[in-house]
C-alpha cells in the first residue's frame, strides 16, 4: 500500500424512523438556524410527511428553521448562490439536505459560500482552495452518491454547463441519518442508476496504477461490489426490500468515503467524462456511467488486463483456466469481464451504451465535450491510463 490518510468523521444514525432524531442531532453540533435543504417543492419530501416529520423534530429540538427547495439532479450553481444569499440574510448556521446527492452537494456548495468571502466559480475551477465550511447533517433518501460521508461535491456551473467538483474534509457531514425505508418509493430507474452509480464509485478506485500490495483493499473493495450486484437485482423488482434497500443504503456509504481506495492512487476518469454527459444532455449520473464504462474499459484494459480479469473473478464469477497463462488468455478473461458488468447494467435495465441512454452526440458534441473534459487538468484525466482530449473523444464514439 502507499501511505494514506482515512477520515470519516460523520456518525451514522441507521434503521427504520431514525430521521425522526433530527433535532437532537442538530443540536448535538450546536446548530441554531438551519436551512432545509430538498428537491422539488411539493414533491415526495413533502407529499410523504417527512419534511413535517423533521420539522416536528427541530421544533421539539427548540430550533428554527427554514426551507429551500428547489434542487434538481445535475445541481446547479444558481440555485447555491441563491442559498448563499438567503443564508446569510438569514443568519443560516447549520445545513440540513434531505435527499440524495444533488441535494447535499448544492448544501455542501452553500456552506462553503456562508462560510468563504469568494466566488463559488473561483472554487469550482480551482482558482482558490478553504477549509471552511457551515456544520451539515443529512437525511438520506437516495442510496447512491455517498456524498453524505464523503468530501467531494459536484456542481454545474451554467455558463458553459461545466460540471466541476470541489473537496475538502470540512464538508463531510457530521452525521448521517439512513432509513432504507425512505428509499422504498424511489423508481426502478433511479434504483437502478443509483446502484450503477455506487459500483462506479469503488470501480472508479479498483481500477488502479498502484502496485503495491492492495489485497485487503480488494477484498474489501469487492466484497462491496458483489452485494450491491445482487442487492440491486433484488431492489428494481421488490421495492420495498428492506435487506437489499439497507444494503445498498451502506454500501452507498463506504464505496464513497474512502475505505474502498485505501492504499491506493483512483482513477476517476469515467466520473469526469460523464460529467461532461450530465452537464450536456443532463442525463441520470449513474446511467451515464454504466452507459460510458464498458468503453473506458475496452479503450485501456490492456494497461493492465490481469486487474480486469481479477475483476471479473472476484465481482462476477469468471474463472480463468488452471491452464491459461499466457497474455492473450489474461486479455480474454479482461474482455469477459467487461461484458459481464454490461450483461449486470442490462439486467437492472440500465444502459451500457450513449444510444442505451437515449442520446445521440453529434461529432462536434463530442468534441465540445472532450474539450470540456480536460479543460483546467493539465490536458488530460485518469491515473489507470492517463487520457487526453484525443482519447476521451475516442471513448466517446466508442460509447454510442
Amino acid at each position: 500500500m502507499i501511505n494514506f490518510d482515512f477520515y470519516a468523521p460523520t456518525r451514522i444514525l441507521f434503521g427504520a424512523d431514525r430521521e425522526n432524531e433530527a433535532g437532537k442531532q442538530v443540536a448535538a453540533f450546536g446548530g441554531h438556524k438551519v436551512m432545509i435543504v430538498y428537491g422539488k417543492k411539493g414533491g415526495h419530501v413533502e407529499s410523504s410527511g417527512l419534511l413535517e416529520r423533521v420539522h416536528q423534530s427541530l421544533n421539539e429540538a427548540g430550533l428554527s428553521y427554514i426551507d429551500f427547495s428547489g434542487v434538481v439532479p445535475n445541481p446547479r450553481l444558481s440555485l447555491v448562490k441563491e442559498g448563499i444569499r438567503i443564508g446569510r440574510a438569514q443568519g443560516i448556521d447549520f445545513l440540513l439536505p434531505i435527499g440524495g446527492g444533488s441535494v447535499i452537494d448544492t448544501a455542501k456548495g452553500i456552506g462553503y459560500g456562508i462560510a468563504n468571502d469568494f466566488e463559488m466559480e473561483d472554487l469550482l475551477y480551482g482558482r482558490v482552495k478553504t477549509d471552511k465550511n457551515l456544520p451539515i447533517g443529512v437525511i438520506l433518501t437516495i442510496a447512491a452518491a455517498g456524498s453524505e460521508m464523503s468530501s467531494s461535491m459536484v456542481l454545474t456551473i451554467e455558463d458553459g454547463m461545466m460540471k466541476r467538483s470541489y473537496g475538502h474534509d470540512c464538508s463531510r457531514p457530521k452525521f448521517a441519518i439512513m432509513n432504507p425505508k425512505l428509499t422504498y418509493s424511489l423508481p426502478a430507474y433511479q434504483t437502478a442508476s443509483g446502484a450503477a452509480d455506487i459500483m462506479m464509485h469503488t470501480m472508479e478506485r479498483y481500477f488502479t496504477p498502484t502496485d503495491t500490495d492492495t489485497a485487503l483493499t480488494d477484498r474489501i473493495a469487492e466484497g462491496l461490489m458483489v452485494s450491491v450486484r445482487d442487492a440491486a437485482q433484488i431492489a428494481v423488482n421488490d421495492p420495498e426490500n428492506y435487506d437489499a434497500r439497507a444494503t445498498l443504503m451502506w454500501a452507498g456509504s463506504l464505496s464513497h468515503n474512502g475505505l474502498t481506495g485505501a492504499g491506493r492512487v483512483s482513477d476517476f476518469a469515467t466520473h469526469k467524462i460523464e460529467h461532461e454527459l450530465g452537464g450536456m444532455f443532463d442525463v441520470a449520473h449513474g446511467a451515464g456511467l454504466a452507459a460510458v464504462w464498458g468503453s473506458w474499459a475496452r479503450y485501456v484494459y490492456k494497461t493492465n488486463p490481469g486487474r480486469f480479469a481479477q475483476f471479473g473473478e472476484k465481482v462476477f464469477d469468471i474463472h480463468i483456466p488452471e491452464s491459461a497463462d499466457t497474455v492473450p488468455s489474461i486479455e480474454t478473461a479482461a474482455l469477459l469481464a467487461i461484458s459481464a458488468w454490461e450483461n449486470w447494467c442490462h439486467s437492472i435495465h440500465m444502459p451500457a451504451s450513449l444510444t442505451e441512454l437515449g442520446i445521440h452526440p453529434t461529432d462536434a458534441q463530442i468534441e465540445e465535450m472532450a474539450e470540456k473534459c480536460v479543460y483546467g487538468r493539465n490536458g488530460h484525466v485518469g491515473f489507470f491510463q492517463e487520457l487526453n482530449k484525443e482519447d476521451i473523444a475516442s471513448i466517446l464514439h466508442a460509447a454510442i
